[in-house]
């Protein structure tokens, strides 16, 4: 093969394994702030090889099926609430789903995916906050996930009484509803699933701007500088809206 042949070039080569990042935390430690934040950045920190998109999605309702997933797990009609158990399986169609017919296939053409909360909240809220038997949660974890996990995990790390202050007039959904102790179960979750996991934890307190570099350098220091003509635009994985570079998650 010459040296002028075009599928030596970069271009044609085929992208390495994409990277699969999350963040996790109870509600109000401002992931979604973190996620518009590292949405704008990543496509240009040089991180991404050349070519590679960014992919940002959520669970519940990464998808299609995911969507409607989410209406029933958040805001079903009163008659319609799900038991605890019937919520976690719910919760895990949601997740198999979404990493089947989404994440898998990104990662396998080399792009990155960013998502807001995956398998760990599962064990946090229903397994330490409804007290479901974590056995069973890591049963259907390993199901739903078929053994996939983060590259990285954002542990945006927040007191229980700061949560409720930033929420304090915003409507709850149902799983915001369930009560301050129930709520201090979960919280207490995040943090030993963040010493067994190994997540990255940050200190989500501090000022958004001052948390927003705090996961820029951990992610330079997980990854790495790469390929600097890896600007492509995000793609954002909404069910409810056609999947377009830039579009909204």
């Amino acid at each position: 093969m010459s040296a002028a042949d075009p599928a030596s070039s970069p271009a044609s080569r085929p992208l390495p394994r994409g990277r699969f990042l999350v963040l996790e935390g109870i509600d109000g430690c401002g992931k979604t702030t973190q996620l518009e934040a590292l949405r704008a950045w990543l496509p240009g920190s040089g991180l991404l090889p050349a070519g590679a998109r960014l992919l940002v999605s959520r669970e519940p309702g990464g998808t299609a099926l995911g969507q409607a997933l989410r209406g029933l797990l958040l805001h079903p009609p009163e008659a319609a609430a799900p038991c605890p158990t019937a919520e976690l399986l719910l919760y895990a169609a949601d997740r198999a789903q979404h990493v089947e017919s989404t994440i898998q296939p990104a990662l396998a053409a080399g792009d990155w995916v960013l998502c807001d909360r995956f398998a760990g909240s599962t064990v946090a809220y229903q397994g330490y906050g409804r007290g479901l038997s974590l056995a069973l949660i890591a049963q259907l974890e390993a199901i739903a996930t078929a053994g996939l996990r983060a590259d990285l995990t954002l542990w945006l790390d927040l007191p229980l009484a700061l949560s409720l202050q930033r929420r304090h007039g915003r409507p709850a959904d149902r799983i915001e509803a369930s009560g301050e102790a129930f709520l201090a179960r979960v919280a207490a979750g995040f943090g030993q699933l963040a010493a067994q996991r190994g997540w990255s934890r940050l200190d989500a307190s501090a000022p958004a701007p001052e948390v927003t570099i705090a996961c820029r350098r951990l992610m330079e220091a997980a990854f790495g500088r790469g390929d600097q003509r890896a600007a492509v635009p995000s793609v954002a994985l909404d069910a409810e809206a056609p999947v377009l570079p830039g579009a909204g998650a």
